[in-house]
């Protein structure tokens, strides 16, 4: 896994780069959660060719496994694939696990790797489950421990069972409310501020 993850991050296209950067994610965010490109695939990795891969790091920043997002924007479906793929039989994982090491008495939920890292690039601790489907009693038992959990769920119907499921299996936990698009694509439109403005209006709830 190590290999591979340092190999596709060595081969970080030009194309992918501006795709993160236009996600508000730069060369030091991609360098810390080594993100890269399938050009020359691992064993078991061929049809990820030319997919950004995300590698899921332990708390030492090596990899425990990759997950996959196609850079094409066509129908994903259709070719065979998702916009998202996970390596077949790869049990669910928590992503960015270690801010979970990181983080004092609070700690932040988002649906999607590149949400997180966009919060952390905030200076909030911050890690991602994939979807709702995705999380897992032991999940819950990662996060017991904090006094406050804040869910970053999409403004959708899938965003709002994502933020429900995980409330309401953490007492601590609490939804902040996205209206204009994901994490992403608020801080894209709004800056920091905006993301930091949404926060502590749920904290004056």
């Amino acid at each position: 896994m190590e290999e591979a993850t340092s190999a596709y991050q060595a081969a970080l296209t030009a194309d992918a780069a501006r795709y993160l950067l236009e996600r508000g994610i730069g060369q030091d965010e991609a360098d810390t959660y080594r993100l890269g490109v399938v050009t020359d695939p691992a064993p078991g990795h061929s049809r990820y060719r030319g997919m950004l891969a995300i590698p899921y790091l332990d708390r030492a920043g090596q990899p425990l496994t990759i997950r996959f997002r196609c850079l094409e924007k066509h129908d994903h479906r259709a070719l065979g694939h998702g916009k998202y793929n996970t390596v077949k039989d790869d049990p669910p994982r928590m992503y960015g696990i270690a801010s979970i090491h990181a983080a004092g008495d609070e700690i932040h939920v988002t649906e999607g790797e590149l949400d997180s890292i966009i919060l952390r690039k905030l200076g909030f601790h911050a890690v991602a489950i994939p979807g709702a489907a995705l999380w897992l009693g032991r999940h819950r038992r990662m996060l017991a421990g904090f006094s406050k959990v804040w869910v970053w769920g999409d403004p959708d119907d899938s965003g709002a069972e994502f933020t429900n499921k995980v409330c309401r299996s953490l007492r601590a936990a609490k939804g902040i409310r996205l209206r204009d698009g994901d994490v992403n694509e608020t801080y894209l439109l709004g800056g920091a501020q905006a993301l930091y403005d949404l926060r502590d209006k749920e904290m004056a709830r």
